[in-house]
């Protein structure tokens, strides 16, 4: 199986190369970032303790403490250190189609939610369509005209792994709704760390 996984994902995404484009704020400054992603296999493969194995690839091209993982059974990961295969998104696929939904918001406005629980803001937000190609277990995009939110599980091998996200919104109607959702959730106390 890991001979055919690895030779599949090297026919049908090896050589592929794409630039995803990215806006955040900080401080109220709004600064922009474009980081390249290399789908091509690499040397090194490994046994999976519960079940299969996964093999590395190079992935998004910048000095990172992880490394890109493909897993017999498809789904995409990484490795922080720990030696364990942490989940980020369902498929190759999946991936490549997230990435299409952050370049397509760079140009949205993504909300600085400083302190405040960027997880408990995207479940306010309402009216907003799952997109099922860039979802998955631990990523879930739903998006609207105006407002967009990517939901994801932070890259940890600690389990649970908490939930965080990004918000963007288009024009006033967008910058509105979450507003709307900023001032309830302002209000809520923060979760305490458990451990």
């Amino acid at each position: 199986m890991l001979v055919i996984r690895r030779e599949g994902f090297e026919q049908r995404y090896g050589g592929l190369r794409y630039q995803v484009r990215n806006s955040y704020t900080v401080r109220n400054e709004r600064r922009e970032e474009v980081r390249d992603w290399h789908f091509d296999p690499g040397q090194n493969v490994w046994p999976d303790s519960a079940h299969g194995w996964y093999f590395d690839w190079l992935g998004e091209r910048v000095s990172s403490p992880v490394r890109y993982l493909i897993h017999t059974d498809g789904r995409v990961g990484v490795e922080d250190g720990s030696g364990v295969f942490v989940e980020i998104a369902p498929s190759v696929q999946a991936l490549i189609e997230s990435h299409a939904l952050i370049d397509m918001v760079s140009t949205w406005d993504r909300a600085d939610t400083g302190d405040m629980d960027s997880f408990a803001l995207a479940q306010k937000l309402e009216g907003l369509v799952e997109i099922p190609e860039a979802s998955g277990r631990t990523i879930r995009w739903r998006v609207s005209a105006t407002v967009a939110v990517m939901a994801f599980q932070n890259w940890s091998s600690e389990e649970p792994r908490r939930w965080r996200a990004f918000v963007w919104s288009r024009g006033e109607v967008g910058r509105r709704q979450i507003g709307a959702a900023i001032v309830p959730t302002a209000a809520l106390p923060l979760p305490r760390a458990t451990g």
